[in-house]
């Protein structure tokens, strides 16, 4: 499982909308280690029109999605209890809330569709656990058995 931050700083210099020189490292970086026969998950906020048009896209047979969204509330208030070193002031929460709301009106009419876990009312042990379900199920599913995910 890979973090984006680990590459963010390539994707500070990329200024052009989408970080398509960020997002080619890191499916470029996914597909080294699946050659290596590893599966790989990548954590971080991407939807599939960031990563479907790219060149790199092409080393990949298949790459599945999946969103964790929550209730703007629940969201809002998970957020603003993070430590301050994270520095999630309030215009940053609130562009966070409309993409939440954007993944959940259009999550289903991306192509590949975009998965969605609503986490409002789990656990952290729940959401693992499902997020772990999920990973599997697209591992064993048969486009899965080369495939990447995110």
């Amino acid at each position: 499982m890979l973090e984006q931050d680990v590459l963010w700083t390539a994707g500070l210099r990329d200024d052009v909308n989408g970080h398509p020189a960020f997002r080619g490292a890191w499916l470029r970086m996914a597909a080294m280690i699946h050659q290596n026969g590893r599966p790989v998950v990548l954590c971080g906020t991407v939807v599939p029109p960031e990563f479907e048009p790219l060149p790199e896209r092409a080393l990949f047979s298949a790459i599945h999605y999946l969103a964790l969204v929550a209730d703007p509330g629940a969201l809002a208030r998970r957020l603003r209890a993070r430590p301050a070193w994270r520095q999630w002031n309030e215009p940053r929460i609130e562009e966070t809330l409309e993409f939440n709301d954007w993944l959940r009106e259009h999550a289903g009419s991306l192509t590949p569709r975009v998965d969605l876990l609503d986490t409002t009312d789990l656990s952290v042990r729940e959401a693992v656990d499902h997020l772990a379900g999920w990973v599997s199920s697209q591992l064993c599913s048969p486009s899965g058995s080369s495939s990447q995910s995110r």
